[in-house]
């Protein structure tokens, strides 16, 4: 279970500074998730964050550089995509997808319902 531990502390430290959520640590998905208020928001994988945010703007996200869809036993998952470590160098740009996983995950389904 491989992770990039620089990324998942950077994510750690962004979400704890964010009011009215509460962050859980699960290791899934090969890396480590961020569950929050119960629902996966966002994974951190040895090569990529993996992030979930609202399925209509997939074509939109799937756009974006160093953005990839989300293939899991030669299914892709809409509302997911991968992104590339070189795009989220900068916390500007990590937060830009942060914010687009906390702003989808309010109205996202948990798993275990």
């Amino acid at each position: 279970m491989a992770y990039n531990l620089k990324l998942a502390e950077r994510v750690r430290k962004k979400l704890k500074e964010m009011p009215g959520i509460s962050v859980e640590e699960k290791k899934m998905f090969g890396g480590l998730a961020f569950l929050v208020n119960g629902k996966m928001c966002i994974n951190i994988g040895d090569e990529q964050l993996m992030c979930r945010f609202d399925p209509s703007l997939q074509q939109d996200i799937l756009q974006r550089k160093g953005v990839k869809p989300t293939v899991m036993k030669g299914r892709e998952y809409t509302g997911y995509c991968y992104v590339d470590l070189d795009v989220i160098e900068k916390d500007k740009d990590l937060m830009y997808w942060i914010r687009l996983c906390l702003d989808y995950n309010e109205e996202a389904r948990s798993s275990r319902q």
